[in-house]
């Protein structure tokens, strides 16, 4: 990968276990430079801005976030899927404490008395930090914030109406946020911003993700002790990461992957907590889903005799986990990964 952020500041450390995350995921990387080159673009085209990785649970933007910010020292990181770490107030703390060291290299004095219980109010403090920081960038500098999984912000403990952690709608020159984050509604996105902003869709990316697992297959081979010939139960068109790493480490054992069958059961939980005001038609939709794929929001309806909105209202809490795809101009609903449907076939009839 080419040293992308080679003009970001430079900071002492990350907190202890975000660098075990960054350590972890970025294991064995491989790839994934169609996204690197996007952000290049963005960071070279866009004076400041957001920009958001969105792809489905395994397909590996947590991978790519954390070698990103392997490669390139000076980018702030912040993840979300360590326990207790999707909480405003755990992130505005971490996040300004990080923002407070970078201040500090570049000659603020007694910034760091400004840590009050205030600094987890609102956006104000972090704002100001970034201004603070952006007004002191040499012209060829950026600061960089990265966010790990978006979807997993716990905003019931905000106002409503607030960005998403506080996030500001208005960024300092030079200073840019890169999310992670699940398939979402746009209406639901969480965040109102005045700001420069592009997506990157991993989806819309089948051929180099194709790729990507294939190069990464050909490494584990060249490093691990496993029976060749399973290999090729491997889908020639798979794309997802976690399906594919899991499954290469019980290869040689007559298991489902145990990780794999919580990180499904994981997904269930969520989506039976989201469709728990109508348990009953959520299970007799997701028996559906597993059953016939693709099927549209009528055909659904139809099948359960309910009107069509409530079927909606459901798919749309499901989003994550859902691919959408039009057929005869009409919205298909599919679920994400064929190994996610077999396993919710066992659970479901």
């Amino acid at each position: 990968m080419n040293n992308i952020t080679e003009n970001t500041i430079h900071i002492p450390r990350y907190p202890p276990e975000f660098q075990q995350i960054i350590t972890a995921k970025s294991h064995n990387f491989v790839g994934r430079e169609f996204v690197f080159a996007a952000i290049d673009n963005f960071l070279h085209q866009s004076d400041r801005g957001y920009f958001t990785i969105i792809g489905d649970p395994g397909i590996g933007k947590s991978a790519i976030l954390a070698h990103y910010v392997s490669q390139n020292p000076g980018v702030v990181y912040y993840n979300i899927e360590i326990a207790g770490k999707n909480r405003v107030e755990e992130f505005l703390t971490t996040i300004c404490t990080q923002l407070i060291e970078i201040a500090q290299s570049q000659g603020s004095k007694n910034i760091a008395d400004s840590l009050t219980n205030s600094t987890t109010e609102n956006s104000a403090f972090l704002s100001s930090l970034l201004q603070q920081i952006s007004d002191r960038l040499h012209p060829e500098q950026r600061l960089i914030i990265t966010i790990d999984g978006c979807d997993k912000i716990d905003i019931n403990n905000q106002p409503r109406g607030s960005n998403i952690f506080y996030l500001p709608r208005y960024l300092p020159e030079k200073v840019y946020f890169i999310l992670t984050r699940r398939p979402f509604l746009t209406d639901k996105s969480g965040l109102l911003i005045e700001a420069p902003a592009q997506s990157l869709d991993l989806s819309a990316y089948s051929e180099q993700n194709r790729a990507d697992i294939h190069e990464y297959i050909k490494n584990y081979l060249n490093t691990q002790d496993i029976n060749h010939h399973l290999v090729t139960l491997i889908s020639q068109d798979e794309t997802n990461f976690m399906y594919v790493s899991e499954i290469l480490r019980a290869i040689n054992q007559d298991i489902y992957p145990k990780k794999l069958q919580l990180y499904y059961q994981n997904h269930l939980n969520k989506m039976n907590l989201a469709t728990s005001q109508h348990p009953t038609m959520a299970l007799q939709m997701l028996n559906i889903l597993v059953k016939e794929q693709p099927i549209s929001i009528e055909m659904i309806a139809e099948k359960l005799d309910e009107d069509e909105y409530e079927i909606k209202v459901i798919l749309d809490q499901w989003r994550e986990f859902l691919h959408l795809e039009s057929i005869a101009a009409q919205i298909n609903y599919s679920l994400y990964h064929a190994s996610f449907r077999d396993w919710l076939r066992q659970k479901t009839l």
